[in-house]
This record gives structure tokens, C-alpha cells and sequence, in this order.
């Protein structure tokens, strides 16, 4: 009995044996693997370095070259400028918007300025000077809180419940963005401001907008109406409850009976109407706050300033972009008589 224990155990040890250096063969495979890895990576490293260190001068004569040609080119091109407008798009025009925008630019790409001048109202040689017309939106974190606000209080209770903040943000585009910024590009630091008009005048002549804000304006002058009569009535009630407040304090005392039901109903009364008024003054106030946002198709923000400035970036310029074309055409090359040589080699060792 005591000679099968023995047995047992011995075999358990050996079995335990086997598996921590099966374990430990396998540890090492993966290590050997990965410095395999790290030396691959190390021995092209060194190639790549042996490589810039014989063709240094080819690289560096491509390099210079490259620079002294963007700077020359820099100080020939013609100077661009830049000129931004911020405006609020009303009664759903921003669709419209973005396509005006879109067909002035694409008449701007094709070089056709008879028919940007014309549908700008500028001269042939300003329409000329143009070089771009884009726009985007002009929204940070603060603004989509609102326009989120403003979204879910016209969803009924269980809409709201099923939409968070972070899926309506998943879905906000570039359209729902109350601001948005128009960008003119132009060798001419003058055009843009010549074109305002032009631009916001193809939004405002939309018979549909112009209906629209006609509607918008009779919706607010009524709802003027009905808060300022409501008012007056909230001023009447309150005169004819002081009337009867005075009366009755006027009449004399009968006996020792007060009743004091009555005279907390009229205070409760007083009060309810003076939160009325404050609630109707409020309604106003916002009411006046739409009026001056809706006062136009097109409100603008920012104007288009006298002058555009100069565009300026390093990272578009010449001195920037042709020594980085050159450096990479060299490499290729000689990347490429590199891949031959090795070919030929190759084919005389085989």
C-alpha cells in the first residue's frame, strides 16, 4: 500500500516536471520571438541610417535646392488674401446657404468670372481676383448645450427619455450649428466686402423665406397682443382687488367676528396675479429677444472687414513643400538604383 503512494507520488512530480518545462519552453519561444522582432527592427533601423550616411550630400544638395527654389517661388506667386463673415441663418435657409456658396466657389474653381460676376454683381476682373468660397459652422460646446436645450422641449415626454446628449451630438452636423463662418479667399483685398450684398441678398429675395418671415412676423405682432391684453386685464384685477380690499377695511366692525378665511383668499388671489404679471413680463421680454433675432432672413454677426488679411501659413508654402518633394524624389531614386544594384548581385551569385 505504502509502495503505490510512493508511485503516485513520484509519477504526479514527474507530470508537474513535463508541464513547467513545457511552460518554460514555450516562455522562451515567445521571447526568443520577439527579440527576433526587436533585432529586425534594429538591423533596418542601422541600414536606413548607413543609407543617409552614404547619400548625405545628395539629400542635403536636394534639400537646399528645394528651399532656395520655394522661397523664390514664395516671393513670385501672387499674394492671397483672407476675409471672414459670421452670419445666423433663419426660418431653415442655411441649406440654401451652403448651396450658393458651393455653386460661387464652383464657378470660382472653373475659372468662369462672366458668371460669377454676374451672379455676384461685381466686375469680371473682381470676380477674377477670387480664388475660393467656403463655409462651416461656427459652434463650441456652450452653443450645441443650447441648441439641445432648445431641441428637446419640442419632443413630447418620451422622446426626450429615449434621447441623451451624447446622441444628439453623434448626429449634429454642420446644418444644425446656429453660427456659421463664410470664408473668402482672393488676390484682391477688397472683393470680399463687394460681395456681402450679393450674398446675403440671394438669401433674402427666396419668395419661400420671404413668406416664411412674413408669417413669423404676424405670429409675434398676436402674440405682442394677447400678452399685452393680458396685462392690462392682470392690471385690472389687481386695481379692482384694492378697491375691494379698501372698501371693506372701510366698513365698521360688527361685533368681534373677523373673517379671516376671506381675507386669506384675497391676498392668495393678489399674489397668484402678481406671478402672473411677472410670468407674462418674462414672456415679453423673450417675445422682444425673438423679435431682434428674427428681424432678418440672414442676420449677420460679423461683417466682411474693409480689407482681407494676407493668408499666411509656413506649412503651405513653397519653402516648405518643394524641399520635402525634392527629398523625396532622391530617396526614391536612389532607393530604386539601391533595389537594382542588389538585383544584379543577386543574379550573379545565383
Amino acid at each position: 500500500m505504502a509502495e503505490n503512494q510512493t508511485n503516485n507520488n513520484s509519477s504526479d512530480e514527474i507530470d508537474l516536471g513535463q508541464l513547467f518545462q513545457l511552460i518554460g519552453k514555450a516562455f522562451q519561444k515567445l521571447f526568443n520571438f520577439i527579440g527576433s522582432i526587436f533585432k529586425g527592427v534594429f538591423h533596418v533601423v542601422i541600414l536606413f541610417l548607413l543609407f543617409l550616411q552614404k547619400n548625405f550630400l545628395v539629400l542635403a544638395i536636394a534639400v537646399v535646392v528645394g528651399a532656395i527654389s520655394g522661397y523664390v517661388l514664395d516671393n513670385l506667386k501672387t499674394e492671397k488674401y483672407i476675409s471672414r463673415m459670421v452670419v445666423e441663418p433663419n426660418f431653415n435657409s442655411v441649406q440654401q446657404l451652403y448651396n450658393n456658396l458651393d455653386f460661387y466657389n464652383d464657378l470660382a474653381d472653373a475659372q468662369d468670372s462672366i458668371a460669377l460676376s454676374q451672379a455676384l454683381g461685381i466686375s469680371v476682373n473682381d470676380a477674377g481676383s477670387i480664388k475660393e468660397i467656403f463655409v462651416d459652422s461656427y459652434s463650441d460646446e456652450n452653443q450645441k448645450i443650447k441648441l439641445f436645450d432648445e431641441f428637446i422641449r419640442e419632443l413630447d415626454t418620451t422622446t426626450v427619455k429615449a434621447l441623451d446628449y451624447e446622441s444628439y451630438l453623434k448626429n449634429f452636423n454642420s446644418m444644425d450649428a446656429r453660427f456659421h463662418q463664410i470664408s473668402v479667399i482672393s488676390t484682391d483685398n477688397k472683393v470680399a466686402k463687394k460681395i456681402q450684398p450679393a450674398i446675403i441678398g440671394s438669401i433674402s429675395a427666396n419668395d419661400y423665406f420671404k413668406l416664411q418671415k412674413r408669417i413669423n412676423d404676424l405670429n409675434l405682432k398676436l402674440q405682442d397682443s394677447i400678452i399685452n391684453n393680458q396685462l392690462i386685464e392682470v392690471d385690472s384685477l389687481q386695481q379692482l382687488y384694492k378697491t375691494v380690499l379698501v372698501k371693506e377695511a372701510d366698513k365698521p366692525m360688527q361685533g368681534t367676528n373677523i373673517n379671516l378665511a376671506e381675507n386669506g383668499e384675497s391676498q392668495n388671489k393678489e399674489l397668484a396675479l402678481i406671478k402672473e404679471r411677472e410670468l407674462l413680463k418674462n414672456q415679453l421680454v423673450q417675445l422682444n429677444q425673438e423679435k431682434a433675432n428674427k428681424s432678418e432672413i440672414l442676420n449677420v454677426i460679423s461683417d466682411f472687414p474693409t480689407r482681407g488679411v494676407k493668408q499666411k501659413g509656413f506649412w503651405k508654402s513653397y519653402k516648405f513643400l518643394l524641399p520635402i518633394v525634392l527629398l523625396s524624389l532622391v530617396l526614391v531614386a536612389l532607393g530604386l538604383i539601391g533595389i537594382n544594384h542588389f538585383l544584379k548581385q543577386y543574379g550573379q551569385n545565383s
